[in-house]
C-alpha cells in the first residue's frame, strides 16, 4: 500500500487519536512508553498493532531503540495542529454542511464554557477581526 501524501492522510480512530496524543507529547516513545502513558489499560500487542496502522497511514514512522535490542522508537510523522485543523476541518464538513459558524454557535450554546474560556474565544475572533497591518488600538 503506497504511504498516503500529507492532503491524503486519513482521519483518526478515537484509539489511533490516544496513541498520536501521546506520541505528541512524548516526541517520540517505545510501545511500552505508549502502553503505559495511555489513560486507559491497552495490551502491548494491541498498540503495536495500533502503531503499525498508523504508520501505514502516514502519521507516524519508527526506528531502532539508540540502545539496540528488539524494540523500536515510534515517532509522530504529522504535525499535533496540522491532524487537529484537517480533523476539524472533516468534522465541520460532514456535521455541519460545511458551515463553521454552526459549529462555533454549537459550541456556544451546548457547552458549559468558562469565562475564561469564553475571553480566549473572544480575543481570538478580535484578532482576526482586527484589519491586517494595524496593531490593537490603545
Amino acid at each position: 500500500m503506497a504511504r498516503p501524501t500529507k492532503k491524503e492522510l486519513p482521519i483518526l480512530t478515537r484509539v489511533e487519536s490516544e496513541l498520536m496524543r501521546v506520541l505528541w507529547e512524548k516526541g517520540s516513545a517505545t510501545v511500552h512508553e505508549v502502553v503505559e502513558a495511555l489513560p486507559r489499560p491497552v495490551a502491548y500487542t494491541s498498540a503495536l498493532t495500533m502503531l503499525r496502522i498508523l504508520e501505514t497511514k502516514g502519521y507516524v514512522g519508527h526506528e531502532p531503540h539508540p540502545d539496540g535490542g528488539r524494540a523500536h522508537v515510534y515517532k509522530p510523522l504529522v504535525p499535533a495542529e496540522k491532524a487537529r485543523r484537517q480533523h476539524l476541518r472533516d468534522l465541520v464538513e460532514r456535521l455541519f454542511g460545511g458551515s463553521s459558524e454552526e459549529l462555533v454557535v454549537g459550541l456556544l450554546e451546548d457547552e458549559q464554557l468558562s469565562k475564561k474560556d469564553l475571553e480566549r474565544l473572544r480575543a481570538a475572533i478580535d484578532e482576526k477581526l482586527e484589519p491586517r497591518g494595524k496593531g490593537k488600538k490603545p
